[in-house]
Parts: structure tokens; sequence; C-alpha cells
């Protein structure tokens, strides 16, 4: 299942860049964002085919990625952490303790 969402999601891209590439050019440039006199979609709005269609494909691009990730979560739940416990050979344990140093005498005689 996950494969098909994988591959379901390539083509989503594949098919926005081309419907993207596809659109008409406003060719106001960065001219929407000093006050120029045209609007960001013209005077109706984004009502085209291929600018609806774009919307669409955006929301089911969102709605795949998020399921992808919902279902490759569950699929692999473990950690990296974990997976390289399970990999790893272990070290072999051993005594991890410090030895007594050695205590010098001094003599406080006079």
């Amino acid at each position: 299942m996950i494969t098909l969402l994988i591959f379901l999601q390539f083509a989503i891209v594949i098919i926005i860049c081309i419907a993207v590439l596809l659109q008409k050019s406003s060719s106001i440039g960065l001219g929407a964002y000093s006050g120029s006199n045209e609007s960001l979609f013209g005077a109706k709005g984004p009502a085209g085919f291929l600018a609806k269609f774009t919307f669409i494909m955006g929301l089911l691009l969102i709605a795949n990625t998020i399921a992808l990730s919902y279902m490759y979560n569950n699929n692999n739940s473990n950690s990296l952490a974990e997976k390289a416990e399970q990999i790893l050979p272990k070290a072999p344990e051993t005594n991890n303790t410090i030895p007594n140093a050695p205590m010098v005498e001094t003599n406080t005689s006079k």
C-alpha cells in the first residue's frame, strides 16, 4: 500500500507541474506586492479550469502526504536507535568499578 501511495505521490507532483506550466501567466511579476492596478488573479478571480484543477490536485497531494506519513509511521514503529540495538552486536559486559587508589601512609611523628 505504501508503494502505491508513493507512486501516486510522484504522479500527482508531475500532474501539478504540468498544470502550473499550462496556466496563463499574469505577467505582473512582483508588481502584485507593490500596489499594481491589476489584482493577483484578475477581475474574475481564479475561475479558470486549470486554476481549479491545480487547487484540487494540491489538496490531493496534501491528503496523500498525510496518509503516506501515517502509514509509514505505523509500519515502521521502531526508531533508528532501536533498530541499531537489534542489529549491532552488544559489547561484552565488564566490571566497571574503579579500583581503590593505594593509600600512602605519612609519618606524622617528630
